[in-house]
């Protein structure tokens, strides 16, 4: 049985509905669900019109376990892609306990009253998972994701140890608007607001927000400022892969967008706690993501590349070895071939790919797992097709 049922239509979730529309042979019943049906019969429509394939539409709040559980026994899928908002991972991590079905999403569990995320509440799950004999995969999106596999795949076929790993995150792209964020607002914004933290010699080192930067080059783009931040990922690689002395993450910002930022944190437009308005309780932060573009509509407008990779530096055969491992990704071809920005494509492609590494029986192990415990090759192989080439660089100077 190769039923999936995709939460969530936003950017990410169409990319999913169209990628896996693109490869019939392995997915044959899909139902796709949101708080807002709406969204995804127009999802549905488009990928009928280009695919002759057909998705089932349903209306779900993915807050409500009670309501998931309803709609998985009505469905029956074997698999739950989790696009939906990361602080409902968890119900609907619930949700697939008690209904028996297996459980996938790209990003991992942040409250919604707390700007903080960490796997620790997903692990919590592995127990449960392993007893009723279902698997669910943490972190398939890019970053995490793919960052997650690119160095899973440079520990088996290109190290003996892994020492120094910085994933790098450029967006070269222009939407031309003055701001705007490259997926769901609320998300976007708590995440790259919150203090920089990165692993070293077997602790955490904190710093303030985009306190440490430099300029570093990417591929066919050339030199951009680029930031230090936390992502999830680096907690999961640095547990995986303990010889790991240095784990960081960069990321691009524009001066214009950083400056947004700053407006936006310095009015208090990014809290997410409750403020009276005219009699009225708001959450500053979704009233913003109210008045913001939408992400999904970006990609019209959009030019330009995306370029994410991990430079590693560590130990072969005793000697030292340095090793780029990178993607870039048009904003253009992706809004050709899904009528979204690139940003969503990175993260649905390989969110599709993990649906079918399972599907296929290439990782299907009981328990919850972050991708890079599986085995890389053939989610590697699927890149390739799927839209998402990779080039790999050895001995080069990786300027970190």
């Amino acid at each position: 049985m190769r039923k999936v049922l995709i939460i969530g239509a936003g950017g990410v979730g169409t990319v999913v509905a169209h990628k896996i529309a693109q490869n019939p042979d392995v997915f044959n019943e899909v139902m796709m669900a949101s708080r807002t049906k709406s969204k995804c019969d127009v999802i549905a429509a488009e990928v009928k019109k280009r695919y002759n394939f057909n998705i089932q539409t349903a209306q779900v709040d993915a807050d409500n376990v009670e309501e998931l559980v309803k709609l998985f026994n009505e469905f029956q899928p074997v698999l739950v892609i989790n696009v939906a908002l990361p602080y409902q991972d968890l119900t609907i991590m619930d949700a697939c306990l008690e209904a028996k079905v297996n459980y996938l999403d790209t990003a991992n569990y942040e409250p919604k009253d707390e700007a903080k995320f960490e796997y620790s509440w997903q692990w919590a799950y592995h127990d449960k998972f392993k007893k009723a004999g279902l698997t669910a995969i943490l972190g398939c999106g890019f970053d995490p994701g793919v960052t997650s596999i690119f160095t899973a795949y440079a520990a088996k076929h290109h190290f003996d140890e892994i020492h120094y790993l910085d994933i790098v995150d450029c967006n070269a792209g222009d939407h031309g608007k003055p701001f705007a964020t490259n997926f769901n607002p609320e998300i976007n914004i708590r995440e790259v607001t919150q203090k920089g933290k990165y692993w070293e010699n077997g602790k955490w080192v904190e710093t303030e927000p985009h306190a440490i930067h430099k300029p570093l080059n990417y591929p066919d783009i050339g030199a951009k400022e680029s930031y230090l931040i936390y992502h999830e990922e680096l907690e999961s690689l640095v547990k995986n892969f303990p010889t790991i002395k240095r784990a960081r993450f960069w990321m691009t910002f524009s001066e214009e967008y950083l400056t947004h930022l700053r407006v936006i944190q310095n009015i208090g437009m990014a809290r997410i706690d409750e403020v009276e308005y005219n009699g009225c309780k708001i959450i500053p932060i979704q009233f913003l993501k109210a008045v913001l573009p939408d992400p999904g509509d970006l990609g019209s407008n959009y030019k330009g590349k995306t370029s994410i990779g991990c430079r590693i530096k560590g130990f072969k055969n005793g000697n030292v070895k340095t090793y780029y491992i990178y993607n870039n990704c048009s904003h253009e071809e992706a809004y050709k071939e899904t009528g979204t920005q690139a940003v969503s494509y990175t993260t649905g492609v390989p969110a599709m790919i993990g649906a079918m590494m399972f599907l296929t029986g290439e990782w299907s192990q009981a328990g919850v797992f972050n991708v890079e415990q599986f085995n890389p090759d053939p989610f590697m192989k699927e890149l390739n097709k799927q839209g998402l080439p990779w080039k790999e660089l050895h001995d080069v100077d990786l300027e970190l």
